[in-house]
């Protein structure tokens, strides 16, 4: 599956990120990234307003609605889908407010569990966590060991020092380029491939800086240190605008690399949890409530008309 939106598509969209969604500034929390002052759109109204839905939250498993408590695994450093507010310990994003909407819909509360993206799977398979949420990927490698509900497109682009002293204008010119990605992400693989590639070619490979850590990517970036960093394409429009207040990094204007489904984790062993997943997110999409949230953070360039079930390819 491939998008056809471009950085120039969504450039635009994300500069509403400041503005969306706030009432007031006494409603509007902000996250200090370099030199900007970035408002956070406030839809706790939004979520406040969904109601639970009885027959949906009857098929939610016999466990879990017991509970009350949906255990949800997450990466908290990745903006704009899953953050922490200036605070430090308030969770905030897109991703966060869908899956608080989903909750709601199910009678459920949501119960974060942050760690490494590359233990996300792993946690979700031994049980630690009910489900996942956290920009991954949907694609048929990980659907060999879970399942997805898909929510949201998006794709990899190329984040580079503004002005390009590297020279970047596509990925061909990546071959002897120091290149940052966070472990266990496509993005990784791909840049590995696209390494490959470039030795099959005669050309130097892509020296990788691989890390656990997205602000240890950036600040390699804004020193100089590495060439490109890896990001997913919402993210990165975010970087390109937040940082020094625009003035750190730029999107290479490509159109977007390996365009894939961003999707809800869940464990091939709770086919019911997955699927009443599913039914409480196409009920937000029906209702509206999905558009309004996606719209606040400026990330409604990725829309899905459907929560689809493994849909990646």
């Amino acid at each position: 599956m491939r998008t056809t939106f471009t950085r120039a598509s969504v450039l635009a969209v994300a500069a509403a990120l400041g503005l969306a969604g706030c009432s007031s500034p006494s409603n509007a929390d902000t996250a200090s990234t370099g030199e900007a002052v970035v408002a956070i759109p406030d839809n706790s109204a939004i979520i406040g307003g969904i109601q639970k839905d009885t027959a949906l939250a009857n098929k939610v498993p016999a466990d879990i609605a017991k509970d009350g408590k949906l255990t949800v695994g997450t990466y908290l450093y990745f903006p704009p889908s899953m953050f922490l507010a200036q605070d430090g310990k308030t969770v905030i994003g897109n991703d966060n407010d869908l899956m608080l909407a989903v909750g709601k819909k199910l009678g459920l509360e949501v119960d974060y569990q942050n760690m490494d993206f590359a233990a996300l799977i792993t946690s979700l398979q031994s049980g630690r966590v009910e489900a996942t949420m956290a920009a991954m990927n949907d694609n048929a490698e990980r659907q060999k060991t879970v399942d997805f509900v898909d929510y949201l497109m998006s794709g990899i682009a190329l984040v580079i020092q503004k002005g390009n002293p590297a020279g970047i204008s596509s990925p061909d010119d990546l071959c002897g380029k120091t290149v940052a990605t966070t472990t266990g992400t496509i993005n990784q693989q791909w840049a590995e491939a696209q390494s490959k590639k470039c030795v099959e070619a005669g050309k130097e490979a892509v020296a990788m800086f691989v890390t656990d850590s997205d602000t240890t990517n950036q600040n390699q970036l804004r020193t100089g240190r590495i060439d490109v960093l890896l990001q997913d394409l919402p993210t990165a429009i975010y970087l390109e605008r937040t940082i020094d207040n625009g003035k750190a990094f730029e999107v290479v204007d490509i159109p977007v690399i390996q365009g894939a489904p961003y999707g809800i984790g869940i464990n091939k062993g709770n086919p019911a949890l997955r699927d009443v997943i599913s039914e409480a997110l196409n009920a937000l999409v029906a209702d509206g409530t999905y558009g309004k949230i996606l719209e606040a953070w400026g990330t409604d360039h990725g829309a899905i008309k459907e929560a689809t079930i493994n849909g990646g390819a």
